[in-house]
């Protein structure tokens, strides 16, 4: 077997091909064109996107050529929902959502040298289809009873589902036609949601053409509990900045769950397996010290927002817990951070800690807050507050506007001057 299917069948992400032993023997063989696709149904991609991008920097790091495709003219049908029709966005809106996922995806790959990456939009070759073109030279390729049988389409049937949805899998099967005579692609990637279509457009090469083309599937981000991998109470973690702030970001991965973090070493890390194991290892001798979440949030958040940004977090999250100076931290980032926690806001004249205490939730009332200050157990900026009536100084206000509240070791609030 190939390294490349070897890494990935180690690491527990193979999850489906067509034929394992001629796709080996193509990847053994010299350079394979291979692509994923990406529906622009938002203006970013979010951490379950990591998986297949990851996936693709995999291939190209063994020496292969990734295509990436956005799709501007599948975006335009929309985000498939599981029970419901997918949503139509105006195509300036989606024009405009292209642009910033092919700008994320660019920094994953490499675009110079032997094995470059090349960026593909499917609305180029999409906008010339007719639908004479469509159902003269592509429906006659598909059967309605094996394009029933499609888990996409089969789970739908119950519900309902209409002629847009059932035919989007016509529309994929397309691109990789179009870019195995464009490009010379013969592989495509996707999660294992995806087999019926990716075969789907294998099996329309072999059907137009006469050639021969290669499907593999990832095992799909799970958590623990079987529940999708990438969403929060407060709804997706983004890669853009913007919708997610690194800090957010990096704290998503250092609270994953014990138990999700061996798989998500496996299938996100570039670290070598002996030395994931012993992360591992060193996991399970000390859980509290949360080991591995540290090294896979470092690593993540390096590779979507840089060093420079995943130092600052780092900074901050000690900072906070009185392993730093908050003074130090820039207002960017620690506006960031103090956005995850409990607020209370005040005004001046500045207030009593005890008051601040008790308004942000960090004491359930006064007098609780008082017994908090009087046992020690109070701090502002992580210095600790010993006298019961002292209040807010305007010393203590980080960048003029901001004070960090602690009770005890972890128990952190934010305090906001208007």
């Amino acid at each position: 077997m190939s390294a490349i299917l070897e890494d990935l069948r180690a690491r527990g992400l193979l999850a489906q091909t067509t034929d394992i032993d001629a796709l080996s023997e193509a990847l053994a063989a010299g350079p394979v064109t291979f692509y994923t696709g990406f529906d622009p149904t938002a203006a970013s991609l979010h951490v379950g996107h990591l998986m297949q991008v990851l996936t693709m920097r995999r291939f190209q790091d063994a020496g292969h050529k990734p295509l990436a495709l956005v799709g501007g003219a599948t975006g335009l049908i929309g985000d498939p929902k599981p029970t419901a029709e997918r949503m139509l966005n105006d195509p300036s809106v989606v024009a405009g959502w292209v642009g910033h996922i092919r700008g994320q995806i660019e920094r994953f790959l490499d675009f110079e040298g032997p094995h470059a990456a090349t960026m593909v939009n499917n609305l180029d070759w999409t906008s010339q289809l007719s639908a004479i073109d469509l159902l003269r030279d592509l429906g006659k390729h598909f059967s309605v009873n094996r394009m029933l049988d499609k888990e996409a389409v089969s789970a739908r049937l119950a519900t309902g589902i209409s002629y847009t949805e059932f035919s989007y899998q016509i529309l994929q099967a397309n691109d990789y036609l179009e870019l195995y005579r464009r490009h010379g692609c013969t592989l495509q990637l996707g999660g294992s949601d995806q087999w019926g279509n990716i075969t789907a457009g294998a099996d329309l090469i072999r059907r137009v053409a006469g050639g021969h083309a290669h499907a593999l599937t990832t095992n799909l981000l799970l958590k623990s509990d079987g529940t999708k991998f990438g969403k929060t109470e407060g709804g997706a973690v983004w890669l853009d900045p913007a919708l997610t702030s690194p800090y957010a970001f990096y704290q998503f991965w250092l609270n994953s769950d014990d138990r999700d973090v061996p798989t998500l070493l496996r299938y996100l890390s570039f670290r070598p397996l002996d030395e994931i194991e012993a992360l591992e290892s060193d996991s399970r001798e000390r859980p509290a010290a949360r080991i591995g979440q540290r090294a896979l949030a470092e690593e993540l958040t390096t590779l979507v927002h840089g060093a420079g940004e995943c130092a600052a977090v780092v900074a901050a999250s000690k900072a906070l817990f009185g392993q730093g100076e908050l003074a130090g931290l820039d207002e960017g980032t620690l506006r960031s951070a103090l956005a995850e926690l409990p607020r209370a806001k005040a005004s001046r004249p500045l207030p009593a800690v005890v008051d601040l205490l008790a308004d942000s939730g960090l004491c359930k009332s006064r007098s609780e807050a008082r017994r908090a200050v009087q046992e020690g157990g109070a701090y502002v900026n992580n210095a600790r507050v010993t006298d019961v009536e002292a209040t807010l100084g305007e010393d203590d206000l980080l960048h003029g506007r901001w004070a960090v509240l602690r009770r005890g070791k972890r128990s952190l609030a934010a305090v906001e001057v208007g």
